[in-house]
């Protein structure tokens, strides 16, 4: 197998879009090495607890709606080139995303990580929900097949704040700015949101030195 590290945010549009990329490959190459794991890295580190009106976000970072709707343009168009789903008007708040983040930790040891990154950016980007809120996180682990009490008492906790916070200060001082970031065996990296096509070659050149065609 072959590790595929990937640095993500689960309220970054590009990275929901860059994953559906991604999984479009692993579909069309059904034999690929990958061990995928998803490593944290938070777009606003800065964030309230309790996240803020995505309203006075969106004013804050575009300059108001006129600002927004154009930045947001090409993500819509990827958006729907990918099959996806992004419905802006839902989108109420802008969380804080360490507790999402905590939660793709805990979900890697019971080998749901790849589900929960699915999970929670289905509920940020096509559903509408806060996954700043505990509670909403909660629910959403039990809908992978976590248990749900067991998340809402961790998730009460400090349990593994510091260990996410340092791991995505690692990042940062690796140089990483944006995100998402593929990493493919420690070594080679891949920026940002890549074409299903990109992919399967990535992995027809592995399969290739693995079986001695290369």
């Amino acid at each position: 197998m072959v590790r595929l590290d990937i640095v993500s945010d689960p309220i970054c549009p590009w990275c929901y879009i860059g994953k559906a990329n991604l999984d479009t490959a692993l579909r069309n190459r059904p034999d690929h090495p990958f061990e995928i794991v998803w490593h944290p890295f938070q777009l606003n580190p800065e964030m309230p607890p309790e996240g803020m009106d995505r309203r006075t976000y969106l004013e804050a970072k575009f300059g108001g709606k006129e600002g927004a709707v154009a930045a947001y343009k090409p993500v819509v168009e990827r958006a729907e080139a990918a099959g996806l789903v992004i419905d802006f008007d839902a989108m109420q708040r802008t969380p804080n995303t360490i507790d999402a983040h905590r939660l793709i930790h805990w979900a890697e040891a019971e080998e749901r990580q790849h589900a929960m990154v699915d999970a929670l950016f289905a509920a940020y980007f096509a559903q509408g929900r806060d996954i700043g809120d505990r509670a909403t996180l909660a629910t959403i682990a039990g809908e992978v097949g976590m248990d749900a009490d067991m998340v809402a008492r961790l998730l009460d906790s400090t349990a593994d704040i510091e260990d996410v916070r340092a791991r995505d200060r690692q990042f940062r001082e690796m140089g990483v700015s944006g995100v998402p970031l593929f990493l493919v065996a420690g070594r080679h990296a891949v920026p940002g949101c890549q074409p299903p096509e990109l992919w399967e070659q990535v992995i027809d050149e592995i399969l290739a030195q693995v079986n001695g065609d290369g």
